[in-house]
């Protein structure tokens, strides 16, 4: 039957997005701790050269004080990717179901029409 390669085809094609949607999402986070990671390394570059270490500091350095903010704005974005990749591996997970599923019906369709042929 023709609709069941169709929606085998379509399945095929959905965890083939879930998957690069899945790559994506951790693509990003991995960038993003790198950079946080970077930022966090200038910040205590920062603090050594200046002798300050304390942010409540009027003297602390403007640079460390935005480059502290801008890492804890990424450690937020991390988190609410973490959320994200959590819900894109579910779904991963129920489109591979659905094209299992899809293939074992196609399957037997196959298997069906050759013992009505021969």
């Amino acid at each position: 039957m023709k609709s069941r390669e169709s929606q085998t085809r379509l399945k095929q094609f959905q965890v083939a997005e879930k998957t690069r949607q899945l790559n994506g999402i951790q693509i990003m986070m991995a960038e993003m701790e790198k950079m946080v990671a970077e930022l966090e390394y200038q910040v205590a570059s920062e603090e050594k050269k200046s002798g300050i270490s304390d942010p409540s500091n009027y003297a602390y350095p403007t640079f460390a004080k935005a480059a502290r903010l801008r890492a804890e704005n990424l450690q937020g974005s991390i988190r609410e990717l973490k959320v994200q990749l959590d819900a894109a591996e579910l779904a991963l997970e129920e489109a591979e179901a659905e094209f299992n599923k899809a293939t074992a019906l196609e399957e037997r369709d196959q298997s069906q029409r050759l013992g009505k042929a021969g």
